[in-house]
């Protein structure tokens, strides 16, 4: 029997080509994810210590706290310590040469002065020792075309941008100080000032030779105090590299759970491969048995080949899994993504991947194979039992039907019920209903999509749709192989652009001016907005400041835009917000028995209310409803330390916009921290994340969906076989090759078409809840449809599914009429 089996394999080869191909791409993707992220791993292993090669213990500042100067003098002070240095890590921002921000998220470094302490890559130059030097990443420097001893200048939150000397350059590439912009680095009086830090955010520590490291640790920390969190160097790197590899681990489930959508679809496609092969084989297992072969020897013989089949896959898609990772890295490496390493094949990820292939094809093929040997030997030698098509059973079909209603009675109460839990088990419910209902729901949904086949085709069409229904099950198992896929891929299209048109929305609703000064991963500077104001062209200058005082959010606000966010005016007049005159929302005002012209303290300030008001926005920190509006001067004056991320900005009267960007961008040419955007920039932004995630998971899902339209060109490609007879029949009746062609093409695109629909049907039907129950819990979504989008999906399955008929309908046409007839 294992000779017999071994045998078949080889004879069989091209035929279970298709069938290996799920199990090559599926072990592949995980292969290649384990691959590149152990390759992460390694590096994040290298990198963690790559700022702290000569530091024997660091004082680190606790919570937001800051560690001032003066303590890194007391700590240099300390009996044992040969150098002591404060660091401090922010952002800023770059000025090219041609005096544009240099793009990209600027790292900005205090840079230890301490030789015995500083552990930098210097590639060229020197690093920064005094006031108005500074150093620039190598491929920065560049890029912008900086020599040695030329002016740079470079800004920070504190103010604008600052003229320094370049000394040199260094090498940053791959660790925690790359970011995907410049990097930066100063002295500590200069970062201060830079960024408007009063202190740095750790002090490095470098003991001096012989003496006992851990009495120097004692003694510092009983110099510090409470002022910050004394750490030993073996600690500094178990964090660092803890933190970095958490960061490999996190991106690594991500991609497993993309990866376990595969390795599904994976399994329904080699399960439904071998129901075909084995029940093609029924002739050949009821021979077996009437020559002694027992039912337990059948069927650890069908065993035995999804083994082997299923290992031999396996290796290949390890192999094919190196070169995935391989491309994962380089495209990383292109896009300037830090943290990319290399490839790290080791012998567990190896092991896992033959495991899980052949682990999930004999799986797979356990129930094909008990069925197999179900079959008694003398009704198996009969003409009827040559293409068994098994009717799903009764308690199946109940069942499925109970599951799919309940499914999408949760995915229609989820928003009544106010719970996110109840969106995922609809979902699954619907999924799991349609699998165990799909002998029913597929062929009755192919019959109605076939129905312009057997208008425009006639007797082909008919031919072609009779065909694909005639094996319910079948056609079930892969129409189902695609749900899966398509139904995630739509489900994160129709969330995508719900999200983005709530984004908008909001925008509209909240954002009432030309245009946008936003920082770039930081608050504003604190001068900006007042320069702005100054120009003549430019009309309503606000900054969007906020803060919470006693329970109560207090917000900075203009007499021009103020009216944008509010629900309704109950009472007073809301543009009379300005000098000592306040807008009380109404839940405070409720709660204070405020009315207006009452009295209002803030920070120990009285302030008259000019209104009462509603508003639809929540509030930050403080209960709902609690909120005061003030005007920006007032705001200044309380809080001058508070800032913003955002300014709106409009033209003065009778200035075009054209005049309006001119001033504005003539005020920013000194920030490099900020970004001037029109409303249209500035909503583009804020989903320009929504449109890389929906990338990022269309591509990975995308596998998923190969595998499934791998599905139906196997399912097509061994109905061929099984149909060669048939087939012949029709030939030799006068069916010609380019209807015969036309009969596969058109089976192939009603199985894909019925599950690339009830995959959008079920995505949309996913996305439709979770957008109910999110405006339910207080948002402002509503389910829009991306029907180009859609539509495409469904465009692609029927394309892919008509280029998967190409080899089968060569295959049907290969043989000679006569010898397909004779075909046993």
């Amino acid at each position: 029997m294992i000779r017999l089996t071994l045998r078949s394999l080889r004879a069989e080869a091209l035929r279970m080509l298709l069938s290996a191909l799920a199990v090559v791409l599926g072990v592949a993707f995980v292969a290649g994810t384990m691959i590149f992220v152990d390759g992460m791993r390694d590096g994040a292993y290298e990198r963690a210590g790559t700022f702290d090669r000569h530091t024997d213990l660091g004082v680190y500042a606790t919570g937001a706290e800051v560690l001032s100067p003066a303590l890194v003098d007391r700590v240099r002070a300390v009996d044992g310590v040969a150098a002591a240095d404060g660091e401090l890590t922010d952002t800023g921002g770059l000025l090219g040469s041609d005096g544009r921000p240099v793009l990209g998220f600027t790292m900005l470094v205090a840079i230890p002065t301490e030789q015995a302490v500083r552990s930098y890559d210097v590639v060229a130059g020197r690093l920064p020792d005094r006031v108005g030097e500074v150093v620039l990443d190598a491929p920065t420097v560049a890029e912008e075309g900086f020599p040695l001893g030329s002016e740079v200048r470079v800004g920070g939150s504190g103010g604008a941008a600052r003229p320094y000397t370049l000394v040199g350059t260094v090498d940053v590439a791959g660790t925690v100080r790359d970011i995907g912009g410049p990097f930066v680095g100063l002295v500590g009086p200069d970062a201060f000032a830079l960024t408007g830090q009063r202190g740095y955010g750790r002090i490095l520590v470098a003991a001096r030779p012989g003496a006992s490291v851990a009495a120097v640790t004692e003694r510092v920390r009983a110099v510090v105090g409470g002022d910050g969190t004394v750490k030993s160097r073996q600690r500094i790197l178990d964090e660092a590299v803890e933190e970095a590899v958490r960061n490999a681990d996190q991106f690594r489930m991500l991609l497993l759970i993309f990866v376990g959508v595969a390795v599904v679809v994976a399994g329904f496609v080699i399960a439904n491969t071998f129901a075909i092969v084995l029940a093609q084989r029924t002739r050949r297992t009821a021979l077996l048995r009437l020559i002694g072969a027992t039912r337990g020897q059948v069927f650890r013989a069908a065993v035995l080949e999804s083994a082997v089949l299923g290992l031999v896959a396996s290796a290949l898609g390890v192999l094919l899994g190196v070169g995935l990772a391989g491309g994962m890295r380089l495209l990383m490496s292109h896009l300037d993504v830090p943290g990319t390493s290399g490839l790290t094949v080791t012998a567990s990820t190896v092991l896992t991947g033959l495991l899980l292939g052949t682990a999930l094809t004999v799986c797979a093929a356990l129930l094909p194979a008990w069925r197999g040997t179900r079959i008694a030997p003398v009704a198996a030698l009969t003409d009827a039992a040559v293409q068994p098509s098994r009717s799903a059973g009764r308690v199946r079909l109940a069942f499925g039907a109970v599951l799919l209603a309940l499914g999408v009675a949760a995915l229609a109460g989820a928003a009544s019920a106010g719970q996110l839990v109840l969106v995922a088990a609809g979902g699954v419910l619907t999924f799991f209903g349609i699998v165990l209902f799909g002998p029913v729901l597929v062929p009755a949904l192919a019959r109605v999509f076939g129905w312009p086949a057997r208008r425009v085709l006639g007797t082909t069409g008919a031919l072609a749709v009779a065909n694909t229904v005639r094996n319910p099950r079948r056609v079930a198992a892969t129409a189902t192989a695609l749900v899966i896929g398509i139904g995630l891929v739509s489900a994160f299209m129709v969330g995508a652009r719900s999200t983005k048109d709530g984004i908008e929305r909001s925008v509209d609703a909240q954002i009432g001016t030309d245009f946008v000064v936003s920082g770039i991963g930081q608050n504003l500077p604190a001068a900006l907005t007042g320069e702005l104001a100054a120009r003549p062209e430019l009309g309503v200058v606000h900054e969007q400041r906020h803060t919470v005082v006693a329970d109560v959010e207090i917000r900075a606000a203009h007499p021009a835009l103020v009216a944008r966010t509010l629900g309704e005016v109950l009472a007073g007049d809301a543009t009379g917000v300005g000098p000592g005159q306040v807008l009380v929302h109404r839940e405070l005002a409720q709660a204070r028995g405020l009315r207006v012209g009452s009295p209002v303290t803030v920070a120990d300030r009285s302030f008259q209310v000019a209104a009462v008001v509603t508003d639809d926005s929540s509030t930050d920190g403080a209960p709902a409803g609690h909120v005061i509006d003030m005007s920006d001067a007032d705001f200044a004056a309380l809080f001058p330390g508070q800032r913003g991320f955002l300014a709106e900005i409009d033209p003065a009267a009778g200035v075009s916009a054209e005049r309006a960007r001119d001033a504005i961008e003539a005020v920013l040419g000194n920030y490099p921290t900020v970004n001037l955007m029109d409303q249209g920039a500035y909503k583009k932004m804020l989903t320009g994340t929504v449109d890389m995630l929906l990338a990022f998971v269309t591509a990975l899902l995308g596998l998923a969906v190969v595998i499934a339209l791998v599905g139906v060109a196997n399912t097509l490609s061994l109905s061929v076989v099984e149909r060669t007879r048939e087939n012949a029949v029709l030939r030799a009746v006068g069916l010609t090759r380019g209807r015969m062609r036309a009969v596969l093409a058109v089976e192939a695109v009603l199985m894909a078409l019925v599950g690339a629909v009830l995959g959008v049907g079920l995505g949309t039907g996913v996305s439709a809840s979770t957008m109910a129950l999110l405006t339910r819990l207080g948002g402002d979504f509503h389910l829009v449809l991306p029907v180009g989008q859609l539509g495409l999906i469904l465009g692609v399955a029927v394309l892919a599914a008509l280029l998967a008929s190409v080899l089968p309908a060569r295959r049907a046409l290969s043989r000679p009429v006569v010898e397909a007839l004779a075909d046993q």
